[in-house]
């Protein structure tokens, strides 16, 4: 995990100082609020329907067991004793008191936090796979270069103010976890004749306009990687439109070129600075991967690990666990352990996915340091994981994470939902997302159930901004208001992995006393249409993309 220098912790300690200046002369009405809005937004501080909203920054989703503590203690000190979980891996507190969120700046900083450009027309928190640097699969560890993009996108003076938030993803495998064909630059690791470099894809996003972004350079050497970044948001700076928010994302900008004028453009761009000073050495590559190093795994024998495991294994509830939150490891005797943060319904009340309370921090904190190395990491569906767990430890990992509600087995399932916070708290939401969560978690409340119906992705957006990726989910719900009354409008068919695609639009809006009933319609449809085999079952993306929506529309609309 990278580090602070004395630079980094100079750099972010004068930024905690300038913000505190500038807010308290705002409060005291020497600041107007015109000029306080750039401010507070490069302090990812935005103003919601109730509240000031601080959304932290958690580079590529990695936190050490300290960090999560710090959050842990601002939820409690300065919020409402919990904290959300977004798709770009950050945290948001939604209830701060404005004056107080320079005394929370100053605490992230003291523990190598911030949150620096997680708003604003900048480049935001650059995203990857949950699984960085431990799946088998990997081509290379993604991580460094994820660091690499940080270090050079904060504070870089050119591109503080560009036409429109932009945001960046990095994969190492094929199997894409981070939604990377939906960002405004995807780069995918690949090997060509033993070298490493990147496919780059440029122009994706969701929001009013959904695109799937395209390849402009299948093979990008990694010592040109900067270089050619520059090279992109140059040409994107300098073309890409400011007389209108909702036309000035670099997918755009691609669209209204089209790809190869695009490409081009880039191209001569990149020609000018190719081999300057943004050209990386190996030594830069070094230095980063230093940053991630391997931790010390045990040498474990598997054999009597396992023997131990089947015995647990006879548990029906720990046997579910284990089947649908651990991982594949690369390293023989260990998984990966994903902590589902979609605890649905506790004790009569619902859970918003994402949402996580102080004490299940604090308790957490302490789990990853017995059992994972001290690290959590944040995923782009909402969850958490524990990265380095030996297989020995699964038992007693499950039963303290049952305790604390966070040992759902349910990833995967239907109500592994993604939902944005919505009209309750977003000022930019057309209608609520947590009513309609609830009601689809009742719905749907037998995992058994759930476990027949197989991997299924819903998400679910409170307005066309798309947070939560409605568009490519298996079942996408976007909530539209219609004459002050919330309607919620479902689409099926859309992935964020390797072979991303848009959701098509099922039909007219559902009143929202009807969205969970008709859930249940549209998967109905797919048992009784599905293949089966002694070997295999059709999924519901599969389903979908052989019968087309019409079976689906027929069923909810007769």
């Amino acid at each position: 995990m990278y580090q602070y220098s004395y630079a980094d912790q100079k750099l972010v300690d004068e930024r905690v100082a300038q913000f505190r200046d500038q807010t308290e002369r705002f409060l005291a009405g020497q600041l107007p609020e015109e000029q306080f809005l750039p401010l507070r937004l490069q302090n990812g501080l935005y103003i919601q329907r109730h509240a000031p909203m601080l959304r932290i920054a958690i580079p590529y989703g990695l936190m050490s067991s300290q960090q999560l503590r710090t959050l842990a203690e601002i939820a409690r000190d300065y919020d409402k004793g919990y904290g959300h979980f977004t798709t770009r891996t950050n945290m948001q507190l939604n209830w701060v008191e404005l004056a107080e969120v320079p005394d929370i700046l100053a605490k992230l900083a003291a523990n190598q936090m911030h949150a620096i450009q997680t708003s604003g027309n900048c480049i935001r928190n650059t995203t990857t796979d949950p699984y960085a640097g431990i799946h088998a699969d990997e081509i290379a560890d993604p991580r460094p270069y994820c660091e690499i993009i940080r270090q050079w996108s904060t504070f870089h003076p050119e591109f503080a103010f560009l036409p429109r938030k932009f945001k960046i993803a990095v994969i190492g495998t094929k199997a894409d976890r981070a939604a990377t064909q939906v960002h405004d630059i995807g780069l995918h690791l690949v090997e060509k004749d033993g070298e490493i470099g990147f496919e780059v894809l440029v122009g994706g996003g969701l929001g009013r306009t959904p695109i799937i972004g395209k390849a402009i350079n299948e093979f990008l050497p990694r010592r040109h990687l900067l270089s050619y970044l520059d090279a992109i948001l140059r040409v994107y700076n300098l073309e890409g439109r400011r007389d209108n928010k909702y036309k000035a994302r670099i997918k755009i900008l691609v669209e209204s070129l089209g790809k190869e004028v695009f490409a081009e453009k880039v191209e001569q761009a990149w020609q000018a600075s190719k081999d300057g000073e943004l050209t990386l050495s190996d030594a830069h590559f070094a230095k980063a991967q230093s940053y991630f190093s391997e931790p010390a795994y045990e040498s474990i024998d598997t054999l009597t690990a396992q023997e131990t495991l089947q015995q647990f294994l006879q548990n029906t509830d720990f046997n579910n666990w284990y089947q649908h939150n651990t991982v594949a490891h690369k390293v023989n005797g260990y998984k990966a352990v994903i902590i589902s943060l979609k605890a649905g319904v506790v004790d009569g009340r619902y859970v918003p996915a994402g949402d996580i309370t102080d004490k299940q921090m604090f308790a957490l904190a302490e789990l990853a340091d017995k059992y994972s190395l001290g690290e959590i990491r944040a995923t782009h569906q909402q969850n958490l994981v524990l990265s380095d767990v030996k297989i020995s430890d699964l038992y007693q990992l499950w039963q303290a994470l049952s305790e604390l509600n966070l040992a759902r087995a349910n990833i995967g399932t239907l109500t592994d939902m993604i939902v944005c916070p919505g009209f309750d708290y977003c000022a930019l939401a057309n209608a609520t997302t947590h009513n309609i969560a609830e009601s689809i978690e009742k719905q749907f409340d037998d995992l058994d159930y759930l476990y027949d119906l197989g991997d299924i992705r819903l998400n679910m957006s409170g307005c066309m901004n798309a947070c939560a990726h409605h568009h490519v989910g298996d079942i996408g719900i976007l909530g539209v208001d219609k004459k002050g009354e919330h309607w919620y409008q479902i689409s099926l068919g859309g992935n964020s992995g390797e072979n991303a695609k848009l959701g098509q639009i099922l039909g007219r809006a559902v009143a929202a006393d009807e969205v969970a009933s008709t859930i249940a319609t549209i998967v109905n449809v797919y048992k009784n249409e599905r293949i089966e085999s002694d070997d295999h079952i059709e999924s519901f993306a599969q389903a979908v993309e052989r019968l087309g929506i019409a079976p689906f529309k027929a069923a909810v609309y007769n």
